[in-house]
Order: C-alpha cells, then structure tokens, then sequence
C-alpha cells in the first residue's frame, strides 16, 4: 500500500500535528475515579437517566464513585493501570518515522488525544498550537466509527475549538480528519495474520474446527437504534477478514463490556463462549476486533475473565486469544498508509462524515460533522503528490 512513487516538491517545511484519538485509560489507581468520572459524565458515550440539560447531575459521581474499588482491583491484576498510552505513543512515533520518509517535506509530530484520561485530547490541542503546529490531522484510533466513540472525540474537539473562538484565542492551526477505516486493506491483513499465527499453534486436525468470536465493545441499543453505523461497519471489519482467510473457520461476531441493566448488543461474548461450549465447540478464539492496542478490555476482560475463568469452569474447553495489534509491522503500515494518504490527498472525509444519525438529537453533532466533513488541507501546506495519480484510498 506504501508507495514508493510519492515524492515531495515543497521548499516549506510545514508543521504537522497528528492527534490520535481514543478513549485512553488510567495509567495508575489514582487516576481511576476521575477517569471514570469523565467518562459516565460523557452523554455521547453513555446516554444515562436524567442527563438533559445542566452540568452532569450526581448519577455520574455516584457510578463512579461506587465503581472505582473494582476497576482498581481490575487494573491492579493487570499490572497496577491501563497501558493504552504506551501503545499510543509507540504506534505514533513509528507511523510518523516511516511517513516522514515518504514524504520528507513535512515536518509531522504525532500527539495523543485521550477522552477520559490525561493527556486529554482539548490540552494536547493546546499543546499542538504553543508548539507552532500549522495543521492538524484529528486520527481517530476506532477503525469503526460510532458516536460514541469518535463522534464523542470530534465533539469534544469542535467544543474546544468554539470555546477558544469565544474567548477571543482562536485557533491558528487548521484542522482535517480521519474518521474511520473499518476496511482498510492493511487493518484486514493484520488481523488476518495474527488469527493464523494464532491457529498455527493448534493441533492441525483441530485448526480449521476452532470458532473465531470476533469481539467488539458493546453499544446500548438505545444509541444502535438512533442510527448508529458502527455495528455495521464492525460487522463490515469481520467479513472482510473472513473473505481475507478464505472463510476458513466458523464464525460469530459478540459485543463485550455492557454497563448497567439496560439492553445491549448482542450477545455478550462470555454468554456467548459458555454457549457455544455447551453446544459442543471445544475450542474458540477471541479476536478484539474494534481495539488497536491492549487494555482493559483485552487484558482483564478476555484474558481474565472470558479466559483464566471459563477454563475453569469448563476445562474440556480449548479458549484462545487472538494477540492484539500493538505494533504488528503491518498495522503500523496501515497507519503510516492512512496518514500518507491523507497528507497527499486534500484531506477531506468520506462522505458519511457528514450525515447524522436518523435519529440524532445532539446539538452538538450538526455543526461538528458540518465543521470536520468540510475541512481539506490547506494548498499551500500540501507538498507531497504522486507520479502515477494513483491515490492510495483509504477504505471505510
């Protein structure tokens, strides 16, 4: 996907700063409640009773309040905090060295952007624009896009950008996004290497029995039924990597980490893995499918709890987990693909960036979808082309 044909004709060297978005995760006990506290406060993550209009009310404090002993002790058996930083920080200096050999013209810096836990995405904007930044490219770190997720990223973004308008400090820095990339070749061929390296070590007559459970974070069906893409484009994800492996294996895709007594997606992946063992299938992979990097929900939730725990309870069974991409080679080629091409392109989103939710309600969704789908990388910081026109798409 990298092509070797990308050349660079700008004598400028224009300042790049790439945020890469995600939800983050404390990096110690004491970050845990005011982590969870942002993120329980966050209506486009979770839509919680009694949250209309105002500053959060005290249903946030009291979650978060009441859950932070258990998330501590989570963490704590997982190596005292969440290592989602690390990942973040070690994918961004690796996309931006093999891009700035691509196109050496551009000076690019990466940032990372968190939601809910420090460094927090609207300081690192701060950050980018004290540091002399020209433009900024908004990575988001979800393949598949959701309100959310994402949006909740972009809207937090386009507050912070209001804000500074309001206050007489505007931003100097222009801005572009990526917003989603569920299909993108490379992401398909990095999952799809590292379920057969996964495969590889089972019994060769068991190989082709083992049934691959592609696990996604959950969504509130509340928030799937005002419209919300992303169960169909983790769904696009997973077929796509089954076509990848020639449909080598049954499959299934399950949805994990569902809060509160509300109706979720379904099934649950643990439902899911005690299930299909009942049913008769010994041996089952778990694949983090919408997850870039390893962190609670990969490290405690699959390997503790869907793991170490269901090998007790059924110890006749064979359950696997599918490594996450961390710095697999080539995920951090797709991530230098997607960058390279959106530096080359004029930066604009596809064409879903700019339509709602059918049942949206947001007001903040409108005008930050309007602001991000509109946004194209300035021509006169544009210095990389392409001598055979080709573009390298990014899929999504």
């Amino acid at each position: 996907m990298l092509k070797n044909s990308i050349r660079c004709y700008s004598t400028a060297k224009p300042q790049v700063g790439v945020l890469m978005l995600n939800l983050g995760g404390p990096e110690n006990s004491a970050a845990v409640h005011p982590f969870l506290l942002r993120l329980f406060s966050d209506k486009d993550l979770i839509p919680l009773p009694f949250m209309q209009g105002g500053k959060y009310n005290f249903l946030p404090r009291f979650i978060a309040k009441r859950r932070t002993p258990k998330i501590i002790k989570q963490y704590n058996e997982i190596g005292g905090g969440s290592p989602i930083k690390m990942w973040t920080e070690e994918q961004g200096n690796a996309m931006v060295s093999r891009v700035a050999e691509l196109c050496p013209e551009f000076e690019i810096k990466n940032y990372t952007g968190f939601r809910y836990a420090e460094p927090l995405t609207e300081d690192a904007m701060d950050q980018m624009e004290a540091d002399g930044i020209q433009h900024c490219v908004a990575f988001t770190q979800y393949p598949q896009y959701s309100c959310s997720t994402t949006g909740s990223s972009f809207n937090g973004m386009y507050r912070h950008i209001i804000k500074r308008q309001k206050e007489g400090n505007p931003f100097k820095m222009t801005f572009s996004a990526i917003d989603r990339w569920a299909t993108h070749p490379l992401l398909v061929k990095s999952f799809a290497e590292l379920i057969n390296k996964q495969l590889d070590a089972v019994d060769a007559k068991d190989r082709h029995k083992v049934v691959l459970l592609f696990s996604a974070h959950s969504l509130p069906m509340s928030v799937v039924n005002r419209g919300d893409p992303y169960p169909q484009e983790v769904g696009a994800t997973v077929e796509h990597v089954m076509k990848a492996l020639n449909y080598s294996n049954p499959y299934r895709l399950v949805w994990q980490s569902k809060v509160g007594p509300s109706a979720w997606l379904g099934p649950q992946t643990d439902d899911a893995i005690k299930g299909l063992i009942e049913n008769g299938s010994k041996n089952l992979m778990m694949i983090p499918i919408a997850f870039t990097s390893d962190h609670i929900e990969t490290l405690y939730e699959m390997d503790i709890e869907y793991g170490e725990e269901m090998r007790k309870e059924f110890p006749e069974a064979n359950i696997l987990r599918c490594e996450s991409l961390n710095m697999h080679s080539t995920f951090v080629d797709c991530l230098s693909d997607l960058l390279a091409d959106h530096l080359k392109s004029d930066g604009k989103t596809i064409q879903q960036m700019a339509l709602r939710c059918p049942m949206c309600t947001n007001p903040t969704c409108g005008p930050m979808r309007g602001f991000f789908s509109s946004r194209t990388i300035p021509q006169h910081l544009s210095g990389c082309t392409s001598d055979d026109k080709e573009s390298m798409k990014s899929f999504g």
